[in-house]
């Protein structure tokens, strides 16, 4: 009897093994995808000396641009900017090859899953092709940078709505899943009021509260990243 319960047991494990595999790959994927553009931003900062760069102040992209530049009255000076442009390149992608990785998910959920998630990934690699200087923002070429922004802002915070909504289909706790919808939420009123900032001229505060759009999703999906790796692979569902 206790021969046939293992057996059972170990022909369940190996039918499984698969989806599990998956499921781990999703979740360190989603946990690289932040890390890639967190530590992109701080080692792209630490080399922005003089003036030293501030993460209150000073906006993101300026971390992508060579310089010298000047855009919204700020100096663009990034002697790392090519860190900074390949962090943009990379996160959205390995972010999505995670979204992608998922097997809990099937016909429209995951492809509701997937649209934001090639959102965030388009985005960023906007962002790392072109630099936000001020020379390309006059000359109109400037609108790809913008719309590769307002792609990566969006993509992503919605994208963790849709997976805090999701949360046991992907193996997250309820309570994960409602940090990420709210991290979510704070990101896409924090994009508004970034963008407010930015169009009235007021220019206060910028670093901050762009950081706002983009820091509070990239700790919340690490933080979710880690525990789908941790934690049982879901079952398939159908749609």
């Amino acid at each position: 009897m206790h021969e046939a319960g293992r057996d059972m047991k170990r022909e369940e494990l190996i039918a499984t093994a698969p989806w599990g595999s998956r499921h781990r790959t999703a979740g360190a994927l989603l946990v690289a995808g932040p890390a890639i553009f967190l530590l992109a931003e701080f080692i792209s900062a630490s080399a922005w000396t003089d003036p030293r760069y501030s993460y209150i102040y000073n906006v993101i992209s300026s971390l992508g641009v060579v310089g010298p530049s000047n855009v919204s009255g700020q100096n663009l000076y990034s002697p790392l900017a090519w860190v900074m442009n390949t962090g943009f390149f990379l996160f959205g992608i390995t972010i999505l090859a995670g979204v992608a990785a998922f097997r809990g998910l099937s016909g429209g959920r995951r492809r509701g899953a997937l649209l934001p998630a090639a959102m965030l990934a388009v985005g960023g690699v906007m962002l790392a092709l072109f630099p936000g200087t001020g020379e390309v923002m006059n000359s109109g070429t400037g609108y790809f940078h913008a719309a590769g922004a307002v792609a990566a802002f969006i993509g992503s915070n919605v994208l963790a709505i849709v997976l805090g909504n999701m949360h046991r289909r992907i193996g997250l706790a309820p309570t994960l899943g409602k940090v990420l919808v709210t991290v979510g939420v704070i990101g896409l009123l924090s994009m508004v009021a970034y963008f407010v900032d930015t169009i009235s001229g007021a220019n206060l505060l910028l670093g901050l509260i762009e950081r706002g759009a983009a820091h509070p999703f990239m700790i919340g999906l690490m933080c979710a990243g880690a525990a789908i790796w941790s934690s049982p692979s879901p079952a398939p569902q159908d749609a």
